[in-house]
């Protein structure tokens, strides 16, 4: 159980072709826009047939790659916003480029506590379930650029938001 965990929080299921399903809660009142970003995303079906296009072990792997999504403002500390979320195993962040407002749609979920991610990426939410499924993830053979040399395909992705309904991301 986690310190943010609120039986009001989404829940995300992602099911990842021959690998398994990953249970997700998001923390929206810790990371609003963030979440609301993901919530817009899994909502649109927009993960549905992406891939797992970077895996790492012992740190992440990495989905969501595609698309010409406007960028959010990133949700961490470095970039003004407090987010107390540390990367352990299993927390959901957002991936971006080195630009702190460039997170659109990729995510990484972490394989192993990686603190020296702290404050400089929005997590925002943690595997509640389905571990198994990151560790087989981790254990695919990858290229020199850690790119899976099987795709490792996100089925669908679905979200239960508890009844409450959620804005709209705001988009830079």
């Amino acid at each position: 159980m986690h310190q943010f965990h609120k039986t009001t929080n989404p829940i995300v299921t992602l099911k990842v072709k021959d690998f398994g399903t990953m249970t997700i809660e998001l923390f929206p009142e810790i990371v609003p826009n963030t979440v609301h970003n993901f919530i817009d995303l899994v909502e649109t079906g927009y993960y549905t047939g992406t891939i797992f296009h970077r895996i790492i072990p012992n740190f992440m792997i990495q989905g969501g790659q595609g698309g010409n999504r406007k960028p959010i403002k990133g949700d961490f500390r470095t970039n003004g916003v407090d987010n107390p979320i540390l990367h352990d195993r299993g927390v959901l962040s957002m991936a971006r480029t080195s630009y702190p407002n460039s997170a659109t749609s990729q995510f990484f979920i972490m394989h192993q506590k990686s603190p020296h991610l702290d404050g400089q990426y929005a997590g925002f939410g943690i595997v509640t379930d389905g571990f198994e499924v990151i560790d087989q993830i981790v254990a695919s053979k990858r290229d020199y650029s850690d790119k899976p040399l099987k795709d490792i395909v996100i089925e669908s992705a679905t979200i239960d938001l508890k009844g409450v309904t959620y804005p709209k991301p705001t988009l830079l």
